[in-house]
């Protein structure tokens, strides 16, 4: 799967440009991986939802992401809400989706590790009904040294025909299978991060 260079524009979500941009402001400060200290997007209580957190254990195409964090949505999303909260978590994200949905997903987590750099992919998936759903993936990198430690994702269902069923959306159906639309890695050299108090859209492209 390949991953295109994207400046922040190509984040749909409002929210996830939010996201987006409190990380682009945390790399700011020190023009070097974040930390997870350093991020503090605003009303991060109402994401939770739709967010996942990972420990990155090990590096290159060996590495593992221990879930750390699982929104209830989300968890929905993938048909795992049957769960109780503290089993959703502390396991590692190929045994929590199996062989052939970790298949799908990791390109963009390897493309987060690889360039140290937020990843974005959509890709359209139909709900029990039939309907046709955008499901838009971001995921942040947070470390130390350049290498990547964690990983926070946010995750955004949307569909233009209303209403629509999540649960088991992402999961094992027949002729459910997403079809991806776009990947990409937001390519810094072309953006400058928001200043403090700047709107969730105000990204100034550099040319």
């Amino acid at each position: 799967m390949e991953f295109t260079s994207a400046n922040p524009s190509v984040v749909r979500s409002v929210k996830q440009r939010d996201l987006l941009n409190a990380w682009l402001r945390a790399f700011g400060k020190s023009r070097a991986l974040p930390i997870m200290a350093d991020y503090r997007p605003d009303r991060i209580a109402d994401e939770l939802a739709d967010m996942m957190g990972y420990n990155v254990e090990g590096d290159g195409p060996d590495a593992r992401f221990m879930i750390t964090q699982a929104g209830a949505r989300l968890s929905a999303t993938y048909g795992s809400e049957h769960l109780d909260p503290d089993q959703r978590i502390n396991r590692y994200l190929d045994d929590a989706l199996g062989p052939e949905r970790y298949a799908r997903v990791v390109p963009s987590y390897r493309a987060c590790l690889a360039h140290r750099r937020p990843s974005y992919s959509i890709s359209m998936v139909q709900d029990a009904d039939g309907k046709d759903v955008s499901y838009e993936r971001l995921l942040l990198p947070f470390g130390t040294g350049g290498k990547v430690e964690q990983i926070v994702g946010s995750f955004k269902a949307i569909s233009i025909e209303g209403g629509f069923k999540i649960s088991n959306l992402m999961g094992l159906r027949s002729g459910g299978k997403p079809v991806s639309v776009i990947n990409a890695v937001i390519d810094l050299d072309f953006v400058r991060a928001p200043a403090a108090g700047s709107s969730s859209d105000d990204v100034i492209e550099l040319s």
